[in-house]
């Protein structure tokens, strides 16, 4: 029987999936507003000698910091999930595009040494930074709401795990014996995003897991590699790999 800390209507308060959206969403919403509190500092204030060397030098150190750290914990935990499945690879490759602009505007900040220099870098820093929050929100969390076996709570608490400076874990055997049934699935799918191309874990299942390579394959078609380690009948081992990149 589900417990009563388990059940809730989908759409509601009580949706995991509704809350973990909204915590991403204030969650990209602090990083901008904190930015843009601290650009407005050195670009809309006449400022001179040691106070404006202490705004752009604060400025810089966010941009450099929180705001760096932000885009690489969020490729980590929800990008990498989406860039295998054919549904989603494009929208993150153009995701890491404006995450590459984001990071040479940082650069650019960093080095500017006028006030119309950080002016400039800084307003375009600015419209970067909120092009690919606005796309991260409303973009690639609905598509990865919709991919087979992704899970959005379990991502967003991954995204936040990264932000607090802790480490995810990647065993190199993931048994799943234990698990609810409903919630495996998703819990390997988490595992294969973490992957470098030519790793691979292998998977213990009390089945054999022949929906989930379906799965596998509507999701990344061939960039994924799959090998019966031992077939039964208790017990099912399954290397899990994501595929090399061709030499």
């Amino acid at each position: 029987m589900t417990g009563a800390s388990e059940v809730y209507i989908s759409g509601t308060s009580t949706d995991p999936a509704l809350r973990a959206s909204r915590a991403l969403r204030a969650e990209a919403g602090r990083i901008l507003t904190e930015y843009r509190e601290k650009a407005a500092v050195v670009t809309e204030l006449q400022l001179d000698g040691s106070a404006r060397a202490e705004a752009n030098a604060r400025l810089s150190a966010f941009a450099t910091g929180p705001l760096t750290g932000y885009l690489s914990a969020a490729d980590r935990a929800l990008n990498a999930t989406a860039a295998g499945a054919p549904a989603t690879r494009l929208l993150v490759r153009a995701l890491r595009r404006i995450q590459d602009s984001v990071l040479r505007s940082v650069d650019e900040l960093r080095q500017a040494d006028t006030s119309a220099q950080v002016s400039h870098a800084a307003q375009a820093l600015d419209a970067l930074l909120a092009a690919y929050l606005d796309a991260e929100t409303n973009v690639l969390l609905p598509a990865l709401a919709d991919l087979p076996g992704a899970d959005v709570p379990a991502l967003v608490d991954d995204l936040r795990t990264l932000l607090d400076g802790g480490e995810l874990e990647s065993p190199e055997i993931l048994d799943v014996r234990e698990i609810p049934h409903g919630t495996r699935h998703p819990r390997i799918f988490g595992r294969y995003a973490r992957l470098a191309p030519g790793e691979s874990f292998v998977l213990v299942n009390n089945h054999d897991p022949k929906p989930l390579r379906r799965e596998f394959a509507a999701a990344h078609g061939e960039g994924f590699t799959w090998e019966y380690v031992e077939s039964g009948p208790e017990k099912w081992q399954v290397r899990i790999g994501r595929a090399a990149v061709p030499a």
